[in-house]
């Protein structure tokens, strides 16, 4: 499909030997692009430009977990900070209603919009317009905000912590212990995904939700994931679910059951999901959580991880 309106096109790329062109427009995540091509977790069809002659001014891409599945974010939407502001809004609007109306079935819910943040964002004026010129376009094509989050990395040469006194691990015996307990650590969080599934389904479906769309696609050791319990043949009080997905080594999952809460046991687990990846010789650790959960946040900057980015998640109702 191509529309035009007065001197601007809009259509998606012919193929992957355009990725050159999308790429005139520069995003953090532009080195994963050829890769996502090539795997199938991104497809031309996909990836949106708005064109006057040969310059792009606007872009748009959606992303899958793989291969076959439909689109599950939309993470990439970039203007050209150099068109006037006006002028910004209406072609990034025009791109993201026309490529949305190609991309995402009628009657469809649209995918999450997500998109990485300097970390000083706010304070830079610069980078400030830039998000914020974005999220302007998202709020009036009907998106609300979600939550912003604290993208993190633990680097190697960063002292591990002691390993806990205090609770033993092993790993999870089954699927169905595992989301067991996900449903049970649902009860009460801080993170507002988990917060925004609730409104709508119950903690057990989120939970198989997340294992089904997540830990399932995980081709790291099954045996990374570990259940923390009390010494002495004690009851479970957490998990963490160490992991490497398409990109980088992480932190996919912590949780601290509702009865053990307020204890610090977050600490220990997270010092057990830490070192059970650093002892693969990873060349960092990455994880995020919400700028509100701020008990989570400091358990990872005592853990020694860094803030280095920041996320904003918007969606459609």
């Amino acid at each position: 499909m191509t529309t035009s309106a007065s001197d601007t096109t809009f259509r998606p790329l012919a193929g992957p030997e355009e990725l050159g062109l999308f790429q005139q427009l520069s995003y953090v995540l532009d080195h994963e692009l050829a890769d996502d091509l090539a795997s199938g977790r991104r497809l031309p069809e996909w990836m949106w430009v708005a064109l006057r002659e040969d310059r792009v001014v606007a872009r748009a891409a959606w992303w899958a977990g793989k291969k076959g599945e439909a689109p599950q974010s939309l993470d990439f939407f970039d203007v050209d900070d150099a068109l006037p502001a006006v002028e910004r809004h209406e072609i990034g609007l025009r791109l993201l209603e026309t490529a949305t109306a190609a991309v995402v079935p009628a009657g469809a819910q649209r995918p999450e919009y997500g998109r990485f943040l300097p970390g000083d964002w706010r304070e830079d004026p610069v980078a400030r317009e830039v998000v914020e010129t974005r999220l302007n376009i998202m709020a009036a094509s009907g998106a609300t905000p979600l939550v912003e989050r604290l993208r993190l990395e633990w680097r190697p040469g960063t002292p591990l912590p002691e390993a806990s006194t205090r609770l033993t691990f092993r790993p999870a015996e089954d699927r169905e212990e595992l989301i067991s307990l996900m449903a049970l650590v649902a009860e009460g969080s801080l993170d507002e995904h988990t917060r925004d599934e609730l409104r709508t389904m119950s903690p057990r479906a989120s939970a198989e939700l997340m294992y089904r769309e997540e830990f399932e696609r995980y081709t790291t050791p099954r045996a990374w994931w570990r259940i923390a319990e009390l010494k002495d043949g004690g009851e479970p009080v957490g998990f963490v679910i160490p992991a490497r997905n398409d990109y980088n080594p992480i932190i996919s999952y912590i949780g601290v059951l509702p009865a053990h809460r307020g204890h610090g046991y977050i600490d220990d687990i997270l010092a057990e999901g830490t070192r059970i990846l650093a002892e693969q010789d990873v060349p960092r650790i990455r994880a995020a959580t919400d700028v509100p959960n701020v008990p989570m946040a400091k358990a990872f900057a005592r853990a020694g991880y860094v803030v280095f980015q920041r996320a904003i998640n918007m969606i459609w109702k």
